[in-house]
Parts: C-alpha cells; structure tokens; sequence
C-alpha cells in the first residue's frame, strides 16, 4: 500500500509513519507539507492508495485543497485527518468526496485499520462522530448553509440575476452579494456559476 500524508508539522507526520510502519511494514509512506507538496508528489509520483490531508496545513484555505486534489487527481481517495474538527466540516468534506476523516488521537492499530478501510474504498468517520454525518448528501445542512445561503442559492439555481435575487428576498444587493460570497467559499466555488454548477453535483437543486 502507498500513503501519502500531508501535514505541515514534521513531528506529526513522522509519528503517523512510525505507527503505521510498525503495524503495517508492507506500507510505503511519502509525506508532504502542504498542498502544493502533495500535488507535486501526485503529479511526479502517481500511484497512491490514499492521501491524508490535514485540515489546518498550508493551501487547505477551508476545504479548497480538498476540492482541487479532487478536480486534478479525481481518482485518488483523499481523506481528512485533524486533531479537532467541526462536524459540519466532516459533513462538506465528505460531499466533496473525501473517503473519511481520521481523528490524529486513533491508536496505533486503530489508525493502520482506519486507513486500510479506506484505502480499499470504504468510507471511514469514526463511531462516535458518524451520527453528526449521516445526512451528508442531503440538502443545504449537508453544506453548511444558513437559511439565507439556502435561498439565495435556490435562485441562483434558477439564473436569476442579484438584482432580481434582492427584489425577490427584500434584500440589498449588496447583501446579496455577501450571501454569494459565503456560498462560494462553502462550495469550494471561484463565481456564482461555478456555485450553482457544484451544488447540482452535490444534489442541491431542489
């Protein structure tokens, strides 16, 4: 099995190696210490099994480097690993197609399990965080999205322009623009285009 693990800080990564090495010897460990690293690790050398990525390294910028592992290498299994992590960023990371999330606290079998799981395609959220993740591909909450977000993007959806989102929801323009701003950086999106465009993908579009 080939790993790739992305983490900035050297001590992390070298103890996540020696817990895996030691219970896993048959497991080639690269690591990274930021999205471009790990890109550039992708790009020169392919053929990982799994990429770890830390949530809170260099280039992450919320889950964008997610998304854009995802969109330039779309046939690696990438999973979330952090010390501490919200559910809702559980939830959006797994609709962006993370296989899992991997808590840096598991033990050393447990770790070496969990990414074995996922190496071989299973999605993986341990047990006590699974409840906050069932609803992932369902929809605004799975995103994260206020109320406002939510209708907002509902005629967004539709091809509405902001000035007739505003006159629709009483709302400035102004307004409208910050709401699609908050949409954009929560769907890993760069225009209101490429918003609506992801939140079809992740099954949004009522």
């Amino acid at each position: 099995m080939r790993l790739l693990i992305a983490d900035d800080h050297d001590l992390v990564r070298d103890a996540l190696r020696s817990h895996i090495e030691r219970f896993s010897p048959d497991t080639q460990v690269v690591g990274a210490g930021s999205v471009a690293e790990a890109t550039k690790v992708l790009e020169t050398a392919p053929g990982a099994d799994l990429v770890l990525l830390d949530l809170r390294m260099p280039g992450m910028n919320g889950l964008n480097g997610l998304i854009r592992l995802r969109e330039r290498f779309p046939a690696v299994k990438l999973a979330l690993m952090s010390g501490e992590a919200r559910p809702e960023d559980i939830r959006l990371a797994l609709a962006h197609g993370a296989i899992g999330f991997l808590p840096k606290t598991l033990s050393g079998d447990a770790l070496v399990h969990a990414v074995r799981r996922m190496a071989a395609g299973e999605s993986f959220v341990p047990a006590e965080m699974a409840a906050d993740t069932t609803d992932v591909p369902e929809g605004a909450q799975a995103a994260g999205f206020t109320r406002r977000e939510r209708e907002v993007l509902d005629f967004l959806l539709k091809g509405q322009s902001n000035k007739e989102i505003a006159r629709a929801l009483d709302l400035e323009e102004v307004t409208v623009k910050l709401h699609i701003r908050g949409l954009c950086r929560k769907l890993g999106a760069k225009n209101r285009t490429q918003a609506a465009m992801r939140a079809v993908e992740l099954g949004l579009a009522k």
